[in-house]
């Protein structure tokens, strides 16, 4: 069975439509934030093992979710562990996040382990970092 012949010099030609999508919708005309979904299920952290795992990717998410949310941003930097709880992630009782802003740089979000006798100790932190290559 022989292949159909093909001009290689005429022009691969779409049409308009196949090569616009439809515009983003503006944030007046998307839902409330609560739309968004951090998990797909409702995820409850037992231990510390856990959030260490499996935290970083949901608060990758959500700070994702800040650089163009701007209401889930302001409620996100002002109660962390609610925001997350809304959005059904439910960390242990002595796990605690807080946004950290040195001057000059970007907003850090830092997640605390307090046991009750020793200072807090820190899991891990969270920056955005832009970066460029070529």
């Amino acid at each position: 069975m022989a292949l159909p012949m093909v001009n290689p010099l005429k022009p691969l030609v779409k049409t308009f439509n196949e090569l616009t999508r439809s515009a983003p919708k503006r944030s007046s005309e998307r839902g409330h934030s609560q739309d968004f979904k951090l998990v797909k299920r409702e995820t409850v952290f037992d231990s510390s093992e856990e959030v260490v795992k499996f935290l970083p990717d949901i608060l990758g998410r959500a700070l994702a979710r800040c650089w163009i949310d701007k209401s889930f941003m302001i409620t996100f930097m002002d109660d962390p562990k609610g925001t997350l709880a809304r959005y059904a992630v439910f960390l242990p009782e002595d796990i605690s996040i807080k946004i950290e802003n040195d001057s000059g740089s970007r907003p850090k979000v830092v997640v605390y382990e307090y046991d009750g006798t020793n200072p807090a100790k820190r899991l891990m932190y969270l920056q955005l970092v832009m970066m460029a290559g070529k």
